[in-house]
Formats: structure tokens, sequence, C-alpha cells
């Protein structure tokens, strides 16, 4: 038996890929991951016993930080993709998504697809809302091969997530990106929700450098350990104005002296994202604290 490390690049049924120096490697994971309650999952650096293309993952090296829906680790950067119409963006969705990245310090990315849909003024608008929020945006034609340069430019070597709703065109971008055929889905007209394509969570290696994530299309998602006096440290526009409120640990609801519901006040904050702010700090006051271990 040979020993090496690699990465897990896909999971199906029990079964690990492993890519290494040598090859992708089929693996079983060892009996003591679960007496230790710890699955291995894509995304973790991994050593390995092997033989010819069969191994077994000896040990799951530290990690970076990990998602649970999906079951992802060690991701560097997120892309958020929403489309400009077909299906419209859910806006709580992607909130709810960004803040979770944030808590995993996972950089972020908004891609802003189908702009062969709008004459401008959406894109326009939605290109504002996170730019002013502090995140990178990017305008992409899938279509006609727009943009997709910026984009390669972002995942180069690093480990990114693609997510957003289904529909939105993730798996038309990861073709033109990865330069392979994905599955790609149409749009359902009765809901004007994507049909999903992708039915597991799998490392894409690209030719530039680097792996992307194909992800499940969310349907929902909820917040993975955020805790409801932190929440404002996870909005990068609120962060900003840490400490300049009148009162110490101010929430930025209700309070006199509040700096965040001033630049609310003023435009330099988006009426939409505080809302929407408002609305997770709402919820997570309803989690108890034994929920969040």
């Amino acid at each position: 038996m040979k020993q090496t490390n690699g990465i897990i690049v896909k999971g199906i049924g029990g079964f690990y890929y492993v890519k290494t120096a040598d090859g992708t490697i089929e693996c079983k994971a060892r009996g003591k991951f679960r007496k230790e309650r710890v699955l291995p999952c894509v995304g973790d650096h991994v050593t390995l016993l092997y033989q010819d293309d069969k191994g077994s993952i000896d040990e799951i090296l530290p990690r970076t930080n990990q998602l649970v829906r999906p079951p992802v680790a060690n991701v560097d950067r997120l892309v958020m993709v929403m489309a400009v119409t077909a299906p419209a963006p859910d806006f709580t969705m992607i909130d709810k998504l960004l803040v979770t990245a944030e808590s995993k310090e996972i950089e972020v990315a908004i891609c802003i697809n189908k702009t062969d849909l709008d004459d401008g003024e959406k894109t326009t608008q939605f290109r504002r809302l996170y730019e002013n929020a502090g995140y990178q945006v990017f305008e992409v034609s899938a279509k006609n091969r727009e943009g997709i340069d910026q984009v390669c430019d972002f995942l180069k070597d690093k480990i990114t997530a693609f997510a957003g709703n289904s529909g939105v065109g993730k798996s038309s971008i990861l073709k033109l990106i990865c330069r392979r055929e994905l599955e790609t889905g149409s749009i359902s007209q009765k809901t004007e929700r994507g049909r999903h394509t992708t039915r597991h969570v799998e490392l894409l290696e690209l030719p530039f450098g680097g792996f992307v994530l194909d992800t499940p299309g969310f349907s929902s998602i909820e917040l993975e350990g955020v805790r409801a006096d932190e929440l404002r440290l996870l909005f990068p526009e609120m962060s900003k104005v840490e400490g300049e409120c009148r009162f110490r640990g101010c929430r930025h609801v209700a309070e006199p002296g509040c700096k965040v519901i001033q630049r609310v006040q003023e435009g330099i904050i988006a009426e939409s994202r505080y809302q929407n702010y408002k609305n997770l700090i709402t919820e997570l006051d309803k989690i108890k604290e034994w929920q969040l271990k």
C-alpha cells in the first residue's frame, strides 16, 4: 500500500473520489471517522492509503471552514449567481447566503446573469445594490458569452462555490468556465423556477488553475451557527460603522443615535438590505443558544 495526500472532488454513496498526484483514486472512509462522528466531504484535504486506483481515507487534514448545506469544506470564495429575470431574484435567500459566507470568512462576489434580457436598468440597480454593500459584482450573459473572463480571473487558483436558485444559469456559466459540457436546466413556465440539474456536490478542476463547486440549486437556506448579536458584523455596509452608534452593542433596530439607521435614511445603506437584516435578526432571536452548538 502507498500513502499520499489529495483533495476529495466527489462523494457518492459512501465512495469518495480523491484527486492526487497519481490520478483520481476511489476511496472508502475508515471506520474511525464514523466513531468520531466526522464525515469526509468534498473539498477536504486528506491522507489516504491506496493500491492501484482503490484506497481508504486515513486522515482528514484541518479544515479552514465547513458548510453544512451543501456539505463542502475549505471554500475560499463564493460566487452568488442571480438572474436579472426568469427567475426574478430572491433577495432574502441571497442575503442569507451572503451572511453565511461572511460568517465562514469566505470572500464573495455577485454574478448578475442574463443581462441580455435587460435594457440595463435592472442590471444597474442590482449592481449598485451589492457594490454599495461592499461586494464585487460581475455582469454576465452566458448566452452571449459576455463577462466570463472577469469571473475566471476571480476563480484562478482558488476553491470557489457557485450558488444561487435553480434556473439562474449556474451550469451554463460553469460550462463556459470549465470548457466542458454540463447538464443545464430549463425554466418552468408555470413557476418561473429552474429545474434542478445538479444532483450531487462535485469539485470541477479549472483549466487555468483552481476548482469550482457546482452545488445543487437552493430553494431555501438556513443560517448556520450565526448568533443574533453578531449579525450586524456580517453585513459589510453596517460593520463599517461599528462603534460609531450612541450605545455600545447597538443592534441597529430602533435605538436612538444609531448610525446605521441614519445611513438608511440618507440612502447610503439600501432599504431592502436593511429590511432583510431586521427580518433575520428577528428570526435569530427565536433560536436558543443550545441550538447553535
